[in-house]
């Protein structure tokens, strides 16, 4: 991740008036921040080193999150990961989600939801069949998500139309030289 020094000041700024962070500087160069979330939702640690690395590295599974996190907290087994990822889920609201597993995987993956839910990339990803019907957007879905996929689905068939197309100037081509 690059940031300007601008970015980040507006950041602290921002953390700082929602007092999610404190200056933690005392006598050194360079000013330093702490995070109050402990103090502010009454995490632990264990709860705070899953969500820094969910919100720094994305969805992921509790053997990555247990790997991951050793620096902020050290996991005993993925028992004690499955045991916050529940505590962070029975939250209200909830912090933390599974995804659907994905096809050809042994394990689903967990996301934040601090930024807000997130469409698992099993449904935003595209089908194959050319008939494919998606069903409409849940409830309370905005209607930009279904116009986004409408969209992409008339970009996809007016792309297949195109290859089949070029499919049959190549053979037509072909046929020239045989």
């Amino acid at each position: 991740m690059t940031l300007d020094e601008e970015t980040v000041r507006k950041a602290l700024r921002s953390l700082t008036e929602q007092a999610m962070v404190r200056s933690a500087s005392g006598d050194s160069r360079v000013a330093k921040f702490e995070h109050r979330l402990n103090e502010l939702y009454n995490f632990h640690r264990h709860e705070i080193a899953i969500l820094c690395v969910l919100m720094l590295r994305g969805a992921q599974t509790p053997g990555e999150l247990r790997t991951r996190s050793e620096r902020l907290y050290a996991f005993e087994d993925l028992d004690a990961v499955h045991a916050a990822l529940n505590l962070l889920m029975r939250r209200d609201p909830p912090l933390v989600k599974v995804l659907p597993r994905q096809p050809g995987t042994k394990e689903s993956r967990y996301t934040q939801l601090l930024a807000g839910d997130v469409v698992s990339e099993e449904k935003a990803s595209i089908p194959d069949e050319p008939g494919h019907v998606v069903a409409p957007p849940p409830a309370g879905r905005p209607s930009a998500d279904a116009d986004r996929v409408s969209d992409l689905e008339s970009e996809v068939r007016q792309l297949r139309r195109e290859l089949e197309t070029l499919r049959e100037q190549f053979a037509t081509f072909q046929r020239q030289f045989q």
